[in-house]
C-alpha cells in the first residue's frame, strides 16, 4: 500500500470540502438545490425543517436513515458527516435515549455541524447529538459500541475502502448494521477521468465496481449483504454547472453520459450477533 499517495488522497479531499463548508459549491452532487435533491432521495419536508440552518448542502446521493430503519435508543454514527445532515435527521429517529455521533477528518465541517447544535436542540428539544474529529479508515469510536453505521456519498473518498469497512466491523455490536449509501461503478472510468482530483471531490473517480464492494464488505466480516441501486439519476451531476464536472464532462467519451459508468446504490450488511 503507497502510504504517500493514500495521504496525498485524504489531503485533496480535505482541502475540497474545507472549501465546500466555507460556500464553494461542489461535492457529490453540485446542487443548486439541496432541499430538491434531498426530497428527490426520499427525505422528508419533516426532516428537512427539522435542521439547523446549512446542514444540507446537497451532498447527499442517497438517504441512509430510511434504509436503516432506526429505533428509539439506538446508537448512530455517521461516517464523513459533513455539516451534520444526516446525523440530525438520526438524532430525532432515535431520540432522548439514543445518540448521534458523527466522525468527520475537514475541521471546517465539523466547527459548521457543531454550530448547529444548539439550534438543533432549540427546535426538537434534544441534545443527544455529537462531533468528532477523525479519519473514516481510524474512527475514534471504541469497539462494538455502536448499533447502526450510517454514511453517505463518502466512503468512495476514501483511499483504504477495505480499511474502512474493517472499521464498520469493529465499531458494530454483534448484532448491527450498516446502512451505506454511495456511487459505484457498473464499468471502469475513462483513466483521465479517474486521475482527476476534481472527479475524487466529486465523488467520480473514488467510486469502484459494485462487486469490489461487496468483496470489501465480505472481507471485512460483515454477512447478509444486500445491494439496491436505485433509480436516482446521476445525471444531475452531470448536468450541473459546477466546475467540479465540467472536468468530468471533458473527459468522457462524447457518446457517453456520467450514468453510463456511475449509479447511486445502498449497501446494507451485518455484524453477526
Amino acid at each position: 500500500m503507497d502510504l504517500g499517495k493514500n495521504e496525498k488522497v485524504r489531503q485533496n479531499v480535505r482541502s475540497g470540502y474545507a472549501q465546500i463548508a466555507q460556500g464553494k459549491p461542489g461535492g457529490c452532487c453540485g446542487s443548486p438545490s439541496p432541499d430538491k435533491l434531498a426530497e428527490a432521495i426520499g427525505y422528508t419536508n419533516e426532516e428537512l425543517g427539522a435542521l439547523p440552518d446549512g446542514a444540507n448542502m446537497g451532498l447527499s446521493c442517497g438517504n441512509p436513515t430510511a434504509i436503516a430503519n432506526l429505533k428509539a435508543g439506538q446508537v448512530v454514527l455517521d461516517l464523513g458527516s459533513g455539516g451534520g445532515f444526516d446525523v440530525f435527521i438520526a438524532a430525532r429517529k432515535v431520540g432522548a435515549k439514543g445518540r448521534a455521533i458523527g466522525v468527520d477528518m475537514t475541521s471546517e465541517m465539523l466547527s459548521k455541524a457543531r454550530a448547529g447544535i444548539s439550534k438543533f436542540t432549540e427546535k426538537t428539544g434534544l441534545s443527544n447529538v455529537e462531533f468528532r474529529l477523525g479519519e473514516i479508515e481510524h474512527l475514534p469510536v471504541a469497539d462494538n459500541s455502536i448499533d447502526v453505521v450510517i454514511s453517505n456519498c463518502v466512503i468512495n473518498l476514501s483511499p483504504d475502502k477495505q480499511q474502512v469497512w474493517r472499521e464498520i466491523f469493529r465499531v458494530l455490536k454483534p448484532g448491527g448494521k450498516a446502512c451505506v449509501s454511495d456511487l459505484a461503478l457498473t464499468e471502469e472510468l475513462p483513466p483521465e477521468v479517474r486521475d482527476s482530483v476534481s472527479a475524487l471531490v466529486g465523488c467520480v473517480s473514488g467510486a469502484v465496481l459494485l462487486e469490489e464492494t461487496k468483496k470489501m464488505v465480505i472481507s471485512a466480516g460483515l454477512t447478509d449483504t444486500q445491494i439496491a441501486v436505485k433509480k436516482y439519476n446521476v445525471d444531475v451531476m452531470d448536468n450541473c454547472n459546477d466546475s467540479l464536472y465540467q472536468s468530468v464532462r471533458e473527459h468522457l467519451p462524447a457518446e457517453k453520459k456520467l450514468s453510463d459508468y456511475v449509479v447511486s446504490a445502498d449497501f446494507t450488511a451485518y455484524r453477526k450477533g
